[in-house]
């Protein structure tokens, strides 16, 4: 039974999403999901419970030949992760898989990536001097799960992996969005994408998101106030803190893009998050990542004589990125609150005694009725 989204209960969005409204529009594009998920049990650590897991994207799929993807990454708050960033940011591009998961797992996803690519990438690895630095990123789950334990195991980043495929993303409740929250409600792994046409072309842009920030009385829906129209069951402001989470936003396009340009399209995400009402958390790392498919020039040779003296690429004219830097931006709204509307309730480990809660849809479109904010 699949998941409701969004547009099933109701809410409006700009723009015209693609056929699975996923990042898996952006041709090539796969995504897997392994998620650990167990029933309530006091927390003990090294035991659980274990409610986390791993997202994988993979930008060009699991052909066997390595081939980068031109990038760009730009972060509105660095209280986090995200691995081989500062490769992209000198060189523009990277190469494998993308790995979403919880803070304390970050190394095992890195050490499994690293070798899925080179068992993957065999002849680049074995017979070259190739080298690995893969993009792993990070959310903390530590309300709703035992992430001390660091139950996450070099088979479950793989099983993500080599999972991953085309066509419908699983939301909410899964992969590495396991055991996040959004808004003080329970949120998690979401997905959208946007039609894009120019010159006669058609394009798509697609965001996916592992949402885990915002307080309460921020969360807006549309333009709506929801958060203050609906604080109660609100469990870090009952206990007094500040936003603890993050959100990871990884934009993928086949339009032909220049690593600066994508730089600057990952820039976006800050106000495509910024629409479901966040100002930006000091404790909150929001970092933004923006891959290209097109211009695939595959892996450059590591032998100097086989070197080419000029790459040929093509790049889209400044004038038009308008157009993409919307498709940006609506599809992140839209990520976003697909996670939310997905996302089950979830008990907290620690503190116990509280809920991450499933936001109720029938309240939701009642509260947006009251805006006239609802299709």
């Amino acid at each position: 039974m699949s998941k409701p989204r969004a547009r099933d209960i109701g809410i409006p969005f700009d723009g015209v999403p693609g056929k699975y409204n996923a990042i898996t529009d952006v041709p090539g594009v796969e995504v897997g999901a392994t998620t650990l998920l167990e029933d309530d049990a006091p927390l003990v650590v090294g035991q659980g419970p274990v409610r986390t897991g791993v997202t994988a994207i993979l930008p060009r799929g699991k052909g066997k030949e390595p081939s980068p993807v031109w990038a760009g990454q730009f972060s509105l708050n660095g209280n986090g992760e995200m691995t081989g960033s500062h490769w992209i940011n000198d060189a523009g591009y990277f190469l494998g898989p993308i790995c979403l998961t919880n803070t304390h797992s970050v190394g095992m996803a890195h050490h499994a990536t690293v070798g899925w690519m080179a068992e993957n990438y065999a002849s680049h690895f074995q017979d070259d001097h190739g080298w690995a630095m893969p993009v792993v990123a990070e959310t903390y789950d530590g309300c709703t799960n035992d992430i001390v334990g660091r139950h996450v195991t070099e088979d479950h980043v793989l099983a993500a992996i080599n999972g991953a495929e085309t066509g419908p993303v699983s939301e909410g409740n899964s992969g590495g969005g396991t055991g996040m929250l959004t808004y003080e409600f329970k949120g998690g792994t979401g997905t959208a994408s946007r039609k894009i046409e120019l010159g006669g072309q058609n394009f798509v842009m697609g965001a996916l998101v592992q949402s885990n920030f915002g307080s309460r009385a921020d969360f807006t829906v549309r333009g709506v106030p929801v958060g203050k129209e609906w604080p109660e069951d609100a469990p870090l402001t009952a206990l007094a803190l500040q936003e603890q989470g993050s959100i990871i936003v990884i934009l993928g396009t086949d339009l032909p893009f220049l690593p600066n340009q994508l730089q600057r399209l990952a820039k976006r995400a800050s106000i495509g998050i910024s629409r479901t009402g966040t100002p930006g958390g000091h404790y909150s790392g929001d970092i933004f990542l923006a891959f290209s498919t097109a211009n695939d020039i595959g892996m450059p040779p590591m032998s100097e004589a086989n070197q080419p003296m000029f790459n040929a690429m093509q790049s889209l004219s400044d004038h038009y990125l308008e157009e993409a830097y919307s498709a940006a931006v609506d599809s992140i709204e839209e990520a976003i609150l697909n996670a939310v509307i997905a996302a089950e309730t979830m008990t907290f480990v620690k503190p116990s005694g509280y809920q991450a809660k499933a936001i109720d849809h029938d309240r939701l479109q009642t509260i947006l009725k009251k805006y006239n904010r609802l299709a």
